[in-house]
């Protein structure tokens, strides 16, 4: 039985009924005491799955949020964290020299 919501045009009173389908609408407002009540659309309630077997999260969708996707994985990281034996690679003879300037290399000693 579907439950159905009236207001009434005279008081602006607003009720839910529990009615059959095949009962007539409603349309003496208990407010007021006037046959003002109309019928109004509303949007029902949502589905509602009771009993046991029925968990809430079985029919939620995942939210995807570009902002905490998990950081992928390094090649050279094992699953404990720790930086596997493997060496890393020499840098290639492309790459710039470091900004940072080496300090001169000490003078040679005269005796």
């Amino acid at each position: 039985m579907p439950t159905y919501e009236y207001q009434c045009n005279n008081c602006g009173f607003q009720l839910e009924e529990l009615q059959s389908f095949n009962e007539p609408p409603l349309v003496h407002c208990p407010n007021c005491d006037k046959d003002t009540l109309d019928r109004i659309l509303g949007g029902g309630a949502g589905l509602i799955f009771k009993g046991s077997g029925f968990y809430l999260t079985d029919y939620k969708k995942a939210s995807v949020n570009p902002d905490s996707k998990p950081e992928p994985k390094k090649k050279d990281e094992k699953q404990d964290g720790k930086k596997s034996d493997s060496p890393t690679p020499p840098p290639s003879s492309d790459s710039k020299p470091s900004t940072d300037p080496k300090p001169p290399p000490p003078p040679a000693k005269k005796d």
